[in-house]
């Protein structure tokens, strides 16, 4: 073995993780940490949005130690029983003891590492305030005002797909609300802010009529490419910080 490679210990690098997001002072609807153990050495790191049967098989094709994801397993409200995918998947993990740390929330809200700050940081806009339940809603300004289908086809260009997009083609954007995901709910409470348009993952059947009513453009990016950002900024800085060797595995989803 390569003996520059560097090596973690699994609860050096769950503590170390829990305190850089500040996982405590968040109330989610899944746990953030270590959702399946594994190997108690760390020396490769493999990131992914989700904990789905591809990200893992390709997590243990490159004989990675770990996978860090966004969206991992034992949500609430989801069905208890360990059967059908969730069996396959966590068998899986267990079988090539390989650990599994999920982070939701946490990675959605973190000013420097998070989903949100990454995709503000790569779409040009500058932070100016927060906004929804424990501030992950962001809010920031483009610094020269586009049109509507300018700043939509710089979305797509970012992001590598076109966004759904509802509003004036014309109307200028400058002030701009977001927060990656399943946020549409969002909508409602940004709606009142001074914004020019709300920008996040998903799109539900309300937002076409608020948008219109409220005259503020939404863009539906996409699940999967809006939340792509916080788990490479995290294990890139994992590597950095421990040295480890981290492979980020952009699993293709449309949603």
């Amino acid at each position: 073995m390569d003996s520059t490679i560097q090596v973690v210990t699994r609860t050096s690098l769950e503590n170390y993780i829990g305190q850089r997001l500040s996982v405590d002072r968040f109330r989610d609807y899944c746990p953030n940490g270590l959702q399946v153990e594994g190997r108690d050495e760390i020396r490769v790191l493999a990131t992914a949005v989700t904990a789905s049967l591809a990200a893992i098989n390709a997590a243990i094709d490159i004989g990675a130690d770990a996978l860090l994801v966004h969206h991992g397993f034992f949500w609430k409200n989801e069905a208890a029983p360990i059967v059908r995918t969730k069996k396959t998947r966590i068998a899986k993990l267990l079988a090539h003891d390989l650990n599994l740390f999920a982070y939701h929330l946490p990675l959605d809200a973190h000013a420097e590492l998070g989903n949100n700050a990454t995709l503000g940081a790569a779409l040009g806009i500058t932070p100016t305030g927060r906004f929804a339940e424990q501030d992950l809603g962001w809010l920031g300004e483009l610094p020269t005002p586009m049109s509507f289908a300018d700043f939509s086809q710089h979305v797509a260009a970012v992001l590598g797909r076109p966004p759904l997009a509802i509003g004036d083609v014309d109307k200028p954007i400058r002030r701009i609300a977001w927060c990656t995901g399943g946020a549409q709910g969002y909508f409602h409470e940004a709606a009142t802010l001074d914004i020019d348009c709300f920008l996040t993952g998903e799109a539900s059947e309300f937002v076409a009529h608020l948008s219109q009513e409220t005259g503020i453009a939404y863009l539906g990016a996409g699940h999967h490419a809006t939340e792509r950002g916080g788990v490479r900024a995290l294990g890139d800085h994992l590597g950095a910080t421990f040295g480890l060797i981290v492979h980020h595995l952009d699993i293709p989803n449309p949603v």
